[in-house]
């Protein structure tokens, strides 16, 4: 940037600070000359944290962000997921769990300013990085995150709904947010397309105004803000614990000469992955790290400040290799995924109250959460015979096998049938190369063996003339990073052969989990017949079933969480809120966050469904007294692959996946 620029630049700052102050209006902006924020013509810097509304219970929203406040914090930053607000095509909703505008007003009124991070791409190891995974049936040759025509239609549409929803709540106009982030670390990403960038920005400010700051965040490195960084847009990086200032800004300051110094994620936590083991950040190199960039003027944002829980099918994944994010998203944040003040929350407190003022109240108090133990469980029903009540549409019929999203199916399972059509008295490979991601293969409900895009694509099977092959696909997140982005399509995606033929006319039957619920409790329990699961060749397996389980609150619910020991993987279900998947033998995520509200008050019943894919406890053991999962007050995130932890497998189970391990 020239000398003359800078001067006119700072001329044009310094006219408007005194506009601002004669009128009284609200003001936020980046002051160049003297290398900060001002707020309303003072000189501002902020001390962030990551919250993401989408993980939170709405009904926790105004707790975790006056904890917060309450370790020194003055602003709060998070995602916007498109995928939570556009369910089908031109349908917005902005209710519940989705309810944005409402997240703000509780921000505002707890006096804690907002960084928006709008997308459309957020990353964040959500599901599809934010993405809908309809963008995916549009047109089979998109490129995401580009100036293709085929895809800015549909990110011109959902910018248009969302930037007019949050145009009240900008600082400017009286609300808390500061500023806005385009994009994610787009630095990153192979198409490094300035055009898309330009009119991501261009949008922004056509209906935001001229004045909205925008800003971007890249890697702390050159490579990374080579392709990140565009005019207008105000360029941030991210990095974690360090005790070089000097040099870990130095990256922002060769493409920003001038303006605030902005760590838009210093990192103190970490991702996990099913299959390894937590992770964890030590909270005294931390505390020395946030220090040292606070003396050195910077401006921080903390990720994640508060933990959350990918509930549903919400989790991604990162790829290559397809590595899958467990429902936790503690990220062993200093305000836990259940809502606890940790050690790391008093260390860092410590540091910031060098730097802002900490509240003069007593700290609020860590939640209450109690401890019911065992709670019995019994079988309900197979999948095959819920198949009514979870496809009430009835199957899709095909010649060959299609995606999820061929049917404008999205998440969670789908199983897809086909009837054998003459003897297979020896054992046979069912080949499914294109299994995305993971599949129990059935014949005449019989287990025969599990498939797994990063394990083994094909199972041995045999069968006679008349019977049925099913195959319940679990989609176990889309990938949101890296070019695999552009290839998420979900169930089987190739053609299917069985020994040495091509398979052909296909039933399939899309799994709507949201209809695992009491009232299939009560159809089921209304039966008259009752078939019960099938156990495999090898005594491994069972038939993927639905179990069922009820209690009452003693007295008013408080948090909990479910450990789903001795099951083995599924998905869990709290009347009907769908608490997330459980895998408690591949870890490191053992236990499930329970949220009170998601509890019926007493004396109503609460029920408990699991649809447990691979083997039930009382099945293996033909004995109820194994039956039973446990709500505990105690969250267990580190087991069974962390440290001092040995993997530990049910009497009669083995994990047909245990390669996959480490």
């Amino acid at each position: 940037m020239s000398s003359f620029v800078n001067f006119i630049l700072c001329i044009a700052i310094i006219l408007c600070f005194n506009v601002a102050k004669i009128c009284g209006e609200r003001s936020f902006q980046i002051d160049y000359l003297n290398n900060t924020f001002l707020k309303d013509g003072v000189p501002y810097r902020y001390v962030s944290g990551s919250m993401h509304y989408s993980r939170v219970h709405p009904s926790y929203w105004k707790d975790r962000l006056i904890k917060m406040k309450f370790a020194g914090l003055n602003a709060v930053q998070g995602y916007v997921p498109w995928n939570v607000h556009e369910l089908t095509p031109g349908n917005f909703t902005w209710e519940g769990s989705s309810n944005l505008t409402q997240f703000l007003e509780i921000a505002q009124e707890v006096g804690i300013d907002v960084l928006l991070r709008l997308g459309p791409y957020i990353c964040g190891e959500w599901e599809f990085g934010g993405f809908p995974a309809w963008l995916l049936t549009k047109d089979a040759n998109m490129v995401l995150r580009t100036s293709d025509p085929s895809y800015i239609r549909w990110v011109d549409r959902w910018y248009t709904e969302l930037l007019t929803k949050i145009k009240p709540y900008l600082y400017n106009n009286g609300g808390p947010v500061l500023m806005v982030q385009i994009e994610n670390e787009y630095g990153s990403y192979f198409a490094c397309d300035y055009d898309y960038l330009h009119y991501l920005r261009d949008k922004v400010k056509s209906i935001l105004g001229p004045n909205v700051v925008i800003y971007s965040t890249d890697g702390g490195a050159d490579y990374y803000l080579k392709c990140g960084k565009i005019d207008g847009v105000y360029a941030t990086i991210d990095f974690g614990a360090t005790n070089d200032p000097v040099g870990a800004f130095q990256s922002q300051r060769d493409y920003e000469p001038y303006g605030p110094l902005v760590n838009s994620e210093f990192y103190v936590g970490w991702l996990d992955h099913w299959g390894t083991p937590h992770e964890m950040v030590d909270s005294t190199p931390l505390a020395k790290s946030l220090d040292k960039l606070l003396a050195y003027g910077a401006n921080i944002n903390m990720y994640m400040f508060v933990g959350g829980t990918n509930f549903g099918f919400y989790n991604g994944a990162n790829s290559p290799p397809y590595q899958p994010v467990p429902t936790s998203y503690d990220y062993d944040s200093p305000i836990s995924e259940g809502g606890e003040m940790t050690d790391k929350f008093l260390a860092l407190r410590d540091i910031i109250s060098k730097y802002l003022p900490l509240p003069s109240e007593p700290i609020p108090a860590n939640p209450n959460i109690t401890n019911l133990g065992e709670i019995p469980i019994e079988f309900l029903c197979t999948i095959q015979d819920a198949l009514p009540y979870l496809t009430p549409e009835g199957p899709y019929r095909t010649v060959f096998p299609v995606t999820m999203e061929e049917i404008n199916f999205y998440e969670g399972f789908i199983l897809y049938r086909f009837t054998l059509i003459k003897n297979y008295y020896t054992p046979t490979p069912l080949v499914v190369p294109g299994i995305r991601d993971r599949g129990v293969v059935m014949v005449n409900a019989v287990p025969f063996g599990i498939l797994d895009r990063v394990g083994t694509t094909q199972v041995s099977i045999t069968g006679t003339i008349g019977q049925q092959v099913d195959i319940l696909v679990e989609n176990q997140g889309r990938v949101g990073y890296s070019t695999a982005m552009n290839f998420n399509t979900k169930g089987i995606i190739e053609n299917v052969t069985l020994g040495n033929d091509l398979v052909m006319s296909w039933e399939i039957y899309p799994i709507h989990a949201e209809n695992i619920n009491v009232a299939l409790i009560a159809a089921m329990k209304k039966r008259t017949t009752v078939n019960k699961p099938s156990k495999s060749v090898n005594s491994n397996l069972m038939t993927p079933s639905i179990y069922t389980g009820s209690l009452t609150f003693p007295d008013s619910p408080t948090d909990a969480f479910l450990d789903p020991r001795p099951w083995i993987k599924g998905q869990a279900f709290l009347n009907s809120f769908n608490l997330g998947r459980y895998w408690p033998y591949r870890g490191p995520q053992v236990t499930l966050y329970i949220p009170k509200y998601v509890f019926n008050s007493p004396p109503a019943l609460n029920h408990i469904l699991l649809l447990e894919l691979e083997s039930s406890p009382c099945f293996m053991s033909q004995s109820q007294a194994n039956c039973y999962v446990t709500l505990t007050d105690t969250a267990y995130l580190n087991g069974p692959n962390g440290p001092g932890h040995t993997l530990k497998l049910p009497q009669g189970y083995n994990d047909p996946n245990s390669h996959l391990v480490h």
